[in-house]
C-alpha cells in the first residue's frame, strides 16, 4: 500500500490530500503540520473582527477521519532523508514514505535595526501572530499602528486595522507603495486615496531604529530623520519561502523549491507546492515563486494527482493579486511591468479610476486596474483580461479596435473565442470537486476546535 506523507497545512497541502483521495481510496496519508490546517488569507477578517477565530480553518478532526488521514498537528519536521525516504520530526520519531510533499510554505522577512526585536515589534503572519496583536491592542480603543512595509500584505492587514478605525502610519522604503503590484501612477492614486482617509503614507525612506518610550509606546525613527509614536509595530516587508528542509536533503533550489510541470522535484518521489515553490509561469519557460493562494491551490491538486499515479501537467501559474485598500480596488494581472511592450493607458482623478493593458504585439500579457467598486468589481472587465491571459488569446484585427475603444473589452473578447477556450479549461481534466470542508453552521465551528486547542496548548509550553 502507497504510503504518502505531507508536510504542513495550507491550501496546498489541503488541496493535496483531497485529490489523493479523489483518485485513491486506500493508500495511507500522514500529515505533519505544526499548525492547524487554516487560511492565512483569512487571518484579517478575523483581526477586522468580521469573523471569530475558529472560522479560519480550513479542516477539523471530522473531515481528516473521513479521509482516512493521520493528521499530526503540532509535528514539526527538522530533517528529510530521502535515501531512506523518510522524514524526521523534532520528537525523533521517524515517518516512512513512498511519497512525499512538500508544501512549507513561506515566512515573513525580518530587518536588523535596534529595536525590531523588541515587545510589540511584529509580523503578521501566523495565529500567534494575530493572538498577540489583538491581546496587546485589547484596551485601546483607537490604538496608533505603524505598518513598516506597504506591499500586498502590508496592505492586507492594514484594510482590516482600518475597519476598526485605528490610527495608521504606513513606511514603505521603496518610491511607492505596492511596488511589486502597481506602477507609479496607479500607485500615486492609492497614497492619495489613503491620505484622504487620513492614513499617513511615507514613501522613499526607511526605519532606522524602534526604541521604547517611558509610557510603554514604541518611537519609530525614520531615515528622514522624523519620529513617529506608536502602540504596535507590523513589519510586513514581504516573505521567502521556507526551503531550510529541502537544503540539505539535496533537494534543488534556487529562490525556491525548484519544480517542473507534475510539482516533481529533482529527488524521485519527492513533490512540492504552494508558495515553498518555484514552479511554471503560465506561458513561459521561466521558473518563479509566486506566493498567491491561487497558485498554492492548483499546485497541491497538481502534486496529490501525480502522487496519487496520474500522469497531469501543469500549465504554469499567473501571477495576479486583488486587494482592497479602505475601499480602493487595486487589481493586477500577469507582466504588467514589461518595459518593452506597449500599453493602452487611461486615468480619471475624481472618482479615482485607473487601466493600463499591457501589450507583447497583438496579445494581452498583464493589466492593472485600479478604482472603486462600480469601476474595478462589479465590472467584468477585470475577468475579461484574465480571460485572455489564461488562454493565451491573440486579438489579431481586434487590436486596432481595443486602442479606438479601450473601455469595450466585451467584443474582442467575444469574437476571439475567448469564453469557448474558457469553457474547456480543466486543472485535471474533470470538473472540480466540492471541498471536504467547509465551515456552513455553528456545529462545523465546534467541530474545528481540538486542533487549535491542541496549538493554543503547544504555544504556552
Amino acid at each position: 500500500m502507497t504510503r504518502h506523507v505531507i508536510v504542513g497545512g495550507g491550501p496546498a497541502a489541503t488541496n493535496a490530500v483531497q485529490t489523493i483521495r479523489q483518485y485513491d481510496a486506500q493508500s495511507e496519508i500522514v500529515l505533519l503540520s505544526d499548525e492547524p490546517a487554516h487560511s492565512r488569507m483569512a487571518l484579517p477578517y478575523w483581526i477586522a473582527n468580521q469573523i471569530s477565530q475558529d472560522r479560519i480553518l480550513t479542516a477539523n478532526d471530522t473531515m481528516w477521519r473521513e479521509l482516512k488521514v493521520d493528521a499530526q498537528i503540532g509535528a514539526r519536521v527538522r530533517a528529510i532523508h530521502p535515501t531512506k525516504m523518510s522524514v524526521e520530526t523534532e520528537d525523533g520519531k521517524q515517518h516512512s514514505y513512498d511519497r512525499l510533499l512538500i508544501a512549507t510554505g513561506s515566512r515573513p522577512n525580518s530587518l536588523s535595526i535596534p529595536g525590531i526585536d523588541g515587545k510589540n515589534v511584529q509580523p503578521c503572519w501566523s495565529i500567534r501572530h494575530v493572538e498577540s496583536l489583538l491581546d496587546s491592542l485589547r484596551d485601546k480603543p483607537q490604538p496608533r499602528v505603524v505598518m513598516i512595509g506597504a506591499g500586498f500584505i502590508g496592505f492586507i492587514v492594514l484594510n482590516a486595522m482600518y475597519k476598526r478605525g485605528w490610527s495608521l502610519t504606513v513606511i514603505e522604503r521603496e518610491k511607492h507603495v505596492l511596488p511589486r503590484m502597481l506602477n507609479a501612477a496607479s500607485a500615486s492614486m492609492v497614497k492619495q486615496w489613503l491620505t484622504q482617509r487620513n492614513v499617513a503614507v511615507h514613501c522613499g525612506v526607511s526605519v532606522q531604529s524602534i526604541a521604547d518610550t517611558s509610557d510603554g509606546s514604541k518611537l519609530v525613527s525614520m531615515s528622514s530623520g522624523e519620529k513617529i509614536t506608536a502602540d504596535l509595530v507590523i513589519v510586513a516587508i514581504g516573505v521567502r519561502p521556507n526551503i531550510e528542509l529541502a537544503v540539505p536533503a539535496g533537494i534543488a533550489t534556487q529562490e525556491g523549491i525548484l519544480v517542473d510541470s507534475r510539482m516533481q522535484t529533482s529527488i524521485p518521489n519527492v513533490y512540492a507546492a504552494g508558495d515553498v515553490t518555484q514552479g511554471p509561469v503560465l506561458h513561459s519557460d521561466l521558473r518563479q515563486v509566486h506566493a498567491i493562494q491561487p497558485t498554492a491551490v492548483d499546485q497541491g491538486r497538481i502534486a496529490g494527482a501525480n502522487m496519487a499515479g496520474q500522469a497531469v501537467s501543469y500549465p504554469g501559474s499567473l501571477l495576479m493579486n486583488v486587494l482592497d485598500v479602505c475601499g480602493l480596488q487595486c487589481v493586477s494581472y500577469g507582466s504588467w511591468d514589461e518595459a518593452q511592450s506597449t500599453s493602452l493607458e487611461s486615468r480619471n482623478e475624481m472618482p479615482p479610476n485607473y487601466r493600463n493593458v499591457v501589450l507583447d504585439a497583438d496579445r494581452i500579457v498583464g493589466a492593472i486596474f485600479v478604482g472603486q467598486a462600480n469601476d474595478v468589481g462589479m465590472l467584468t472587465d477585470a475577468g475579461m483580461i484574465k480571460g485572455f491571459l489564461q488562454t493565451g488569446t491573440s486579438l489579431g484585427p481586434w487590436l486596432d479596435y481595443l486602442r479606438a475603444n479601450p473601455f469595450d473589452l466585451r467584443r474582442p473578447y467575444i469574437a476571439t473565442g475567448v469564453p469557448e477556450k474558457l469553457r474547456k479549461l480543466t486543472l485535471l481534466g474533470a470538473p472540480s470537486q466540492t471541498p471536504a470542508y467547509r465551515q456552513s453552521n455553528p456545529q462545523d465551528v465546534q467541530r474545528g476546535r481540538p486542533h487549535l486547542a491542541t496549538y493554543q496548548a503547544m504555544q504556552q509550553q
